[in-house]
């Protein structure tokens, strides 16, 4: 993507956690020695750094749902990392984004015996146990956009630094309202991980002295699904008439809530904020319902993780703090604490900058 004056640098602190390759279910069922014998075993492996990528790779990217326009974009860039280095990537999921939708389809993947099981995760718990039976079976999980346990994966692709990410949604809609005003977050859903981390930072953010004259009245939940974000946010105006600005740190809640205001008595009197593409939000930029809103290239977050999956598959990596690879035409990552690898700063869009993106 190309940089805009206004697009906030997010850290890329990079740190990670041991690699866990043969671990208990949830339950616990191997004896602690086991346990600690294989990780002690992990953490000590030697990555392969100057081992070629394996040919034929098979990935496959499980979304929190398959009818969400970013998630797909996401995907899409995957596969088409997957092509670039001669391994073949498939997206398959549930079209809900329940906490128990995706384990389904973990267990079919890993019975395929896919190299790589590459997921946005709807609920962390809910897909712990059927992870870590995918992992004894050497089937590398890669985590992207939404985070599972660390125990239950090998790496988690971060399309940003989750702190910065949280604290600056704060801070563009306070900045649009004077910094005075109620407002509510429309988030996706109330297991998501990334959804529930970013708004634990805004909370925290609020809480600072230069935030005492707003106040967040309400989180609502539309569960990344168009019509319940729609009449999350129509319920939401109807409940607080003081209501100034609503932030919605999900796609699908932030179109979903534009369309509803676009078409409003609200529109001009509400402020909207929080996470969107640029081709579901460039009407609602250019017919004035909203100003502003951010995003990371959401093609080169499902390119990212299709090369870290790899890596993983080819033995260049196991996980480590500290150790490198090469994510095609993005160039060198380093895997950071907790096995985390950060994609980069987003960006902020406007009616400046809109028309220059395409995703």
């Amino acid at each position: 993507m190309r940089p805009h004056p206004r697009s906030r640098a997010l850290a890329v602190t990079a740190a990670a956690c041991a690699l866990t390759v043969t671990v208990a279910g949830c339950s616990g069922t191997t004896t602690s020695d086991a346990r600690g014998d294989a990780e002690d075993t992990a953490r000590n492996a030697e990555a392969g750094t100057d081992a070629p990528l394996k040919k034929g790779l098979k990935l496959a990217f499980l979304p929190k749902q398959i009818n969400n326009p970013y998630m797909t974009v996401v995907d899409r860039g995957g596969i088409e990392a997957a092509e670039e280095f001669g391994g073949k990537g498939k997206e398959v999921g549930p079209s809900d984004a329940k906490a128990s939708s995706q384990v389904s389809y973990i267990n079919t993947l890993t019975r395929q015996r896919q190299d790589a099981i590459l997921l946005a995760a709807n609920d962390p718990r809910a897909v712990c146990g059927p992870l870590k039976a995918a992992m004894k079976q050497d089937v590398k999980i890669v985590t992207y956009d939404s985070d599972a346990g660390e125990d239950c994966r090998h790496l988690f692709v971060n399309q940003a630094g989750s702190e910065d990410i949280g604290r600056g949604l704060v801070k563009d809609m306070a900045e649009q309202l004077n910094y005075k005003g109620d407002i509510a977050i429309l988030s996706a859903t109330q297991n998501a991980t990334n959804q529930n981390t970013w708004i634990e930072i805004m909370k925290d953010e609020l809480s600072k002295p230069a935030y005492k004259d707003m106040e967040l009245v309400k989180i609502a939940y539309g569960d990344d699904v168009d019509r319940k974000s729609f009449q999350e946010t129509q319920s939401l105006l109807k409940t607080y008439p003081d209501l100034k600005g609503i932030i919605s740190p999900t796609t699908v809640g932030l179109a979903a809530a534009a369309r509803y205001v676009s078409g409003s008595p609200y529109k001009g009197k509400i402020t909207l904020g929080g996470l969107g593409t640029p081709n579901q939000m460039r009407k609602y930029i250019k017919n004035g319902t909203l100003e502003q809103f951010s995003l990371w290239d959401a093609s080169k977050l499902g390119y990212l993780s299709a090369y870290a999956a790899a890596a993983l598959s080819s033995g260049q990596i196991t996980g480590k703090e500290g150790e490198k690879f090469t994510a095609g035409k993005l160039g060198q990552y380093t895997i950071g604490k907790d096995g985390e690898v950060v994609l980069g700063p987003p960006t902020v869009f406007d009616s400046g900058n809109i028309d220059d993106f395409d995703f």
